[in-house]
């Protein structure tokens, strides 16, 4: 077991197997050394989707377990693109982050809510994990998703 691994059974996290796209793209792109990561929506680990819009309902932890679903799908495809071998991956360069609000006053609590897959990131990669990002509020997100997340990663 590398130390990736440990790390992922040391919070717990079993990975899931890579999604399929849901539409016409695919689910990552690697070019070089770059994996571009189509977003990934908040999926629970039983597989329900984790829905809410914040400021309707949807509260700040409920957010950020819905960023971590988000980022567990994340690792899902970055172990995919590396055959397997999370050690492949260097770095974790830049996240996009998604959260579905009312568009009144909740813009304060959305990056809080993304940090729900930040600090994922870091657990399990470490300073290779810290990265940039944005975090953006959304009317509405795909089959009424409460966040979701795409990612740059350098790998090998």
């Amino acid at each position: 077991m590398n130390e990736i691994d440990k790390r992922l059974a040391a919070l717990g996290i079993e990975l899931p197997e890579a999604s399929a796209p849901a539409a016409n793209y695919v689910s990552f792109v690697r070019t070089g050394n770059q994996l571009f990561i189509a977003g990934q929506t908040s999926v629970a680990p039983d597989g329900t989707m984790l829905t809410g819009r914040l400021g309707d309902g949807l509260e700040l932890e409920t957010g950020q377990r819905a960023a971590r679903y988000c980022g567990i799908r994340l690792l899902a495809q970055m172990k995919a693109a590396c055959g397997g071998d999370l050690t492949k991956v260097k770095r974790v360069v830049k996240l996009g982050g998604f959260v579905c609000a009312n568009p009144e006053d909740t813009g304060p609590l959305i990056p809080q809510i993304i940090n729900g897959c930040s600090d994922l990131m870091v657990a399990v990669f470490g300073d290779a994990g810290k990265h940039a990002r944005f975090a953006v509020g959304s009317p509405s997100l795909p089959r009424n998703a409460a966040v979701e997340i795409d990612a740059v990663v350098e790998i090998e």
